[in-house]
């Protein structure tokens, strides 16, 4: 393995949810101990199963792997860490400001920024000399922190003051109010991920086109802000022996071919190391020894009996949505999911039953013209540019709030507006104004603002709590899009997943993002499943039997309603194979 050669002190592993980066993470760790190397692997993320992994209870401290000699590990919860974050914050201010203003900064340290910035505050001593690593050759972080992440840190640290005046506008700066006692440490910290010669940044992947653009997305943008030492692992590519005797593994087989010899540019120079699919659990020392070595595969446990299989059709979702003739749906979750699919065959089953439907998109890396190819009667489609709605909100908030600041004010506010969260801001405006169509057609949106970016508009809350203030002293009706979002009579929220843990804990966050955001998802969609497919090949089988664990967990822990859309034999791509997917 290439990423393996000559490795820095520092490895980190990062990539989108289901991708494989805990067992790749955890399969290094093996093999740099059996070197002689004294390894710490760390875990920040939130659907961490590095404990489950080798089969031990490891949580917030440094715990010995009695069957890897050489080897320790440290899961970071980052939910803890963020509530201990917030209590450090506030817990000074309680009872000293008036308990709007200390619910205001609650609000403001709940979204998804401060956790991330908490988890980052927790691994920060692990990246600087101290005597906690001192002892490690090479400390792996499962997770690296997100370019969004490390950008907020770089911003100047005057945050506080600017922020507690009211000149910043909604951002997610609230969560660095914290941070002024430790600017020079997590400045040593940035300055480590960025040197390439104690750190290594291993970007994992699946062979497949859109994960790779996010992944080429993911290389820019840490690229840009100093991070290049950069290797590209691509995950999961199932064996050429596996599509001899199967329709459906011979059609994945070309698809992974054809997403390889399309890879982005901007990753062609990259070191790239390839993985093959497994078709057993990668739990257990056994399995994670046969991950990046080429030793015998393990015997598939799986009899010949065939997969029973009779969970809900995406159509029966589809009849649901229609039954209302009108209203605002919204595909969520994490990259990869396949949001953008899935939205179009929604949109086009709509059109073709009569409804006037519009079909709307944020995603950078959007495809839809490539979905759909081609026109539908009844389906309006679109693009929201987040560049150029990120640079129209930014001339607005200069010409109105920055009109009254004095330079040094105006400064800070054109900072504020460089923070990661102001293009999420601005998109959700450009969506704001699309929302107001779903009183007459049916509007589809892709790539729907994240529970992050909800729960920040809800804190900050200008214009939804001014309109709501407003509209109350004059004794009017109203509807902010806020209130639309939360009124599942309007808008139906619909989270996308994949039938692997790490996926269905993610989407299990969102979920609670959204709701304490006052937001109830309406149905989760269990996308590509080998188990609903009809597949002949042995390692897709114990695949597809992997899967219903997962799925009977959406079903009964996390899901009003549900359904599951098979992995599919053509890549539904067209207005007649996305019918075909909605049709189930």
């Amino acid at each position: 393995m290439k990423f393996l050669d000559q490795p820095p002190r520092f490895l980190f592993f990062t990539g989108k949810g289901g991708v494989g980066k805990t067992s790749i993470a955890c399969a290094t760790a093996i093999l740099l101990a059996a070197t002689e190397k004294r390894v710490l692997l760390v875990s920040t993320d939130p659907a961490s199963n590095v404990g489950q992994v080798f089969g031990i209870s490891i949580g917030n401290h440094i715990t010995a792997i009695p069957a890897v000699p050489n080897l320790a590990a440290l899961e970071i919860d980052p939910q803890a860490a963020a509530q201990a974050y917030r209590d450090r914050i506030v817990g000074p201010v309680r009872g000293v400001l008036p308990d709007t203003v200390v619910k205001g900064i609650e609000e403001q340290l709940s979204g998804a920024c401060t956790t991330e910035i908490a988890a980052f505050d927790e691994f920060t001593a692990l990246l600087i000399d101290s005597a906690l690593t001192q002892d490690y050759d090479h400390i792996i972080f499962d997770t690296a922190p997100t370019g969004h992440t490390i950008r907020l840190l770089q911003l100047p640290g005057a945050w506080s003051g600017f922020l507690e005046e009211g000149k910043g506008d909604a951002s997610c700066l609230g969560p660095l109010a914290g941070l002024e006692k430790q600017r020079e440490q997590y400045k040593a910290a940035v300055d480590a991920l960025a040197d390439g010669k104690r750190t290594r940044l291993i970007l994992v992947a699946r062979a497949q086109q859109a994960t790779l653009r996010e992944v080429a997305r993911t290389h820019e943008e840490l690229a840009a802000i100093g991070l290049r030492q950069q290797y590209l692992v691509i995950n999961g590519i199932l064996p050429k022996i596996e599509a001899e005797s199967d329709p459906l593994a011979a059609a994945i087989h070309e698809r992974e071919l054809a997403a390889l010899n399309a890879i982005p540019d901007v990753l062609k120079a990259l070191p790239l190391d390839k993985v093959e699919l497994k078709s057993f659990n990668l739990v257990g020392l056994d399995a994670l020894h046969q991950l990046l070595t080429d030793t015998p595969p393990l015997a598939l446990d799986l009899a010949d009996n065939p997969i029973l299989f009779d969970e809900p059709h995406l159509s029966e979702l589809v009849d649901g949505i229609a039954a209302d003739g009108h209203g605002l749906v919204m595909l969520m979750g994490k990259g990869g999911v396949g949001k953008t699919t899935l939205a179009a065959a929604i949109a086009v089953e709509l059109a073709h039953r009569g409804l006037p439907v519009h079909l709307t998109t944020s995603d950078p890396a959007a495809h839809l013209s490539e979905t759909l190819i081609g026109s539908l009667e009844n389906l309006t489609v679109s693009r929201i540019d987040p560049h150029e709605e990120t640079e129209r909100y930014r001339q607005h908030v200069l010409e109105t709030k920055g009109a009254q600041l004095d330079a040094q004010g105006r400064a800070l506010l054109e900072e504020d507006l460089r923070s990661p969260c102001t293009e999420e801001i601005a998109v959700f405006q450009a969506f704001s104004r699309i929302i107001r169509e779903a009183g007459k057609k049916f509007v589809v949106m892709d790539t729907a603002p994240t529970g992050h970016t909800l729960l920040l508009l809800d804190a900050t809350g200008a214009y939804h709590r001014e309109v709501s203030r407003q509209m109350v002293n004059k004794g009017m009706n109203f509807t902010t899009p806020m209130m639309q979002l939360q009124d599942m009579k309007q808008t139906k929220v619909l989270i996308a997943t994949l039938a692997e843990t790490t996926p269905v804990l993610e989407a299990a966050n969102l979920q609670a993002d959204l709701r304490r955001a006052g937001i109830e998802p309406w149905a989760w969609i269990i996308n590509t499943s080998v188990a609903a497919a009809s597949a002949k090949s042995p390692l897709l089988r114990q695949r597809a039997a992997n899967e219903l664990h997962e799925i009977d967990t959406v079903a009964s822990l996390h899901a009003q309603r549900y359904a599951v859309v098979p992995l599919l034999k053509d890549e539904p791509v067209g207005v007649t194979r996305l019918l075909e997917l909605a049709a189930g």
